[in-house]
């Protein structure tokens, strides 16, 4: 046989076209290659999108807030979602001061425990006892009824016997946000296992629409119809008005209240001003805008021991600032107060939180308008440099305030004159007998200070402050002092006062003083003043003269 012979030409062809193949063969490899890693990084991608989604919509879908939830969706990057992540949990945390998350913990617990437990159709943390489980936790009391059957209702449903389908009764004691005494009622109608929240008792009647069956004792005695409690909603009761003849109704199953109850129930739990706490400093999370709420504050310092010092914190707002609702007929504002103490090494040093509310009569609201609310917390603090962030927010409005600010708590020697810092109070009464007890009271008398310093001519300007270890006579048995108050406008004396210890408040009889004075503001011109105080220990042969301290009469 014989074969074709290759000449140099066929040859050079030949090495050409193995050449281009393998060109295209290697741009085909990389092309795929290029194509398989943008697949890949898209899946990664949409990977990642998919748990920070799961997280927000499955995760904390029952506790996260709607402002919360905005902010989530406007984030961009998974940096700013992971640090959203953390500083959520932060927000809830119950004392971060500690390495472990408490609440997290525990909240994931809870969905295990749904899970496990409320599972029927539909994974537990989706059913109706799972989500009020996980939100609120377990519940103080249950009644359970897993089989339904025979059952007696009490005389809040109107008395009588019928047979129900599967039902649970959840009590709680308290739930932030909602109320206290809060039953919650659950109802099994299919036996499939998914028990849903009930809206009135009616629900858990399997024989609500057999007639003449499972009838309120109203209705045997033909007082009520069944026909209005099914068209009605309620437990029978004349003309069809729902309610029972025989036997009075509890207020919180009244119709409205319930549904207001199912419309808090639906809220997530209040995360208890920690949302206050990020505009105090403690979270980076992207902060929305809000209204600003004018308050003044002032911290007094007041010796318990050497080493140990009564930290008064007031907060003082306009009333006419506020937003008045009407709640049981009485017209109220509330204010949502969170505090955080620091040190100089930025660890808490006391934190406190509270709900402050203003009521009137729909009579006085106008003139209550024109005046004050004042609030005090009182924290023992060790010597020191600290920092205070404060944050309040007015509930009905959402107008909020920040304050910021310094302070030293100094160190009592013992043995050495001194005085507390001095209290410019709006009012200084005794208490005349009555237990001193509750917010502005010192010793024998109630002192509330004018946070802002702001006076009116026709008001009262209140001067309150402690003197320590003064030395005592020991001929009398007292102590031996002179004791002045002095008033100055720019640096020029307008008004000094001699302190007797006869005006009923003062107490000048141990090594211990308090002075309580007040000074009528009639004959100032508006403007701003300074006030002194100046103790002499003629025993001791020392002075001490306290800080001053402006006010503003207007």
């Amino acid at each position: 046989m014989q074969y074709p012979l290759f000449t140099r030409k066929s040859a050079h062809k030949t090495a050409l076209f193995l050449i281009l193949t393998l060109i295209l063969s290697s741009l085909t490899v990389f092309a795929q290659d290029k194509t398989d890693k943008k697949k890949k990084e898209k899946v990664q991608k949409e990977g990642l999108k998919s748990v920070y989604k799961r997280w927000k919509d499955e995760d904390v879908r029952w506790i996260i807030t709607d402002e919360e939830r905005k902010t989530f969706d406007a984030l961009k990057t998974d940096d700013e979602r992971e640090q959203f992540i953390e500083q959520f949990w932060l927000r809830r945390d119950p004392d971060p001061d500690t390495d472990a998350n408490e609440y997290r913990e525990e909240y994931y617990q809870r969905i295990a425990y749904a899970n496990e437990n409320f599972t029927s159709g539909i994974p537990g943390w989706k059913t109706d006892r799972g989500r009020i489980y996980i939100m609120f936790g377990a519940p103080h009391q249950k009644e359970s009824h897993p089989s339904g059957g025979s059952y007696n209702r009490p005389t809040w449903e109107g008395g009588g016997s019928t047979s129900t389908y599967p039902f649970e009764i959840w009590w709680y004691r308290y739930l932030e946000g909602v109320g206290s005494d809060i039953e919650i009622e659950f109802v099994d109608p299919t036996g499939s296992g998914e028990y849903r929240i009930a809206r009135n008792p009616n629900e858990k009647d399997a024989l609500l629409y057999t007639p003449n069956a499972g009838l309120t004792l109203a209705e045997e005695l033909g007082l009520s119809s069944k026909a209005d409690r099914i068209a009605y909603g309620g437990i029978g009761g004349f003309n069809g008005g729902g309610g029972n003849q025989l036997f009075g109704q509890r207020a919180k199953d009244q119709p409205f209240e319930r549904l207001n109850q199912l419309a808090l129930l639906q809220k997530p739990p209040k995360v208890k001003f920690n949302d206050l706490a990020a505009l105090a400093g403690e979270s980076e999370l992207p902060k929305a805008s809000f209204d600003v709420l004018s308050a003044g504050m002032n911290i007094n310092l007041l010796r318990v021991t050497e080493n140990a010092v009564l930290t008064s914190f007031t907060v003082q707002l306009d009333n006419s600032d506020l937003v008045y609702k009407e709640i049981g007929g009485l017209p109220q504002a509330a204010i949502n107060v969170y505090a955080k103490i620091t040190n100089v090494a930025g660890r808490r040093a006391g934190q406190f939180e509270d709900v402050v509310t203003s009521s009137y009569t729909p009579e006085a609201l106008e003139s209550g308008m024109q005046q004050k609310s004042a609030y005090q917390k009182n924290v023992v603090l060790p010597p020191g440099n600290y920092k205070i962030d404060l944050v309040v927010r007015d509930v009905n409005s959402g107008k909020t305030g920040v304050i910021k600010q310094g302070f030293v708590v100094p160190r009592y020697e013992e043995g050495k004159l001194s005085t507390s810092t001095m209290i410019l109070a709006s009012k200084i009464e005794p208490l005349a007998g009555r237990l001193p007890s509750g917010q502005f009271v010192l010793g024998s008398l109630k002192v509330i200070p004018n946070a802002t310093g702001e006076f009116k001519t026709d008001q009262i300007l209140g001067v309150y402050m402690q003197v320590y270890n003064v030395a005592v006579d020991q001929a009398t048995l007292r102590p031996s002092v002179d004791i002045e108050y002095v008033i100055t406008q720019r640096d020029k004396e307008v008004m000094r006062i001699k302190e007797d210890g006869k005006n009923g408040m003062s107490t000048i009889t141990s090594q211990q003083i308090t002075l309580a004075r007040q000074i009528p503001l009639k004959q100032f011109k508006p403007g701003f003043y300074d006030v002194q105080v100046f103790v002499k220990d003629n025993v001791a042969g020392t002075t001490v003269a306290t800080d001053k301290d402006s006010f503003h009469v207007k």
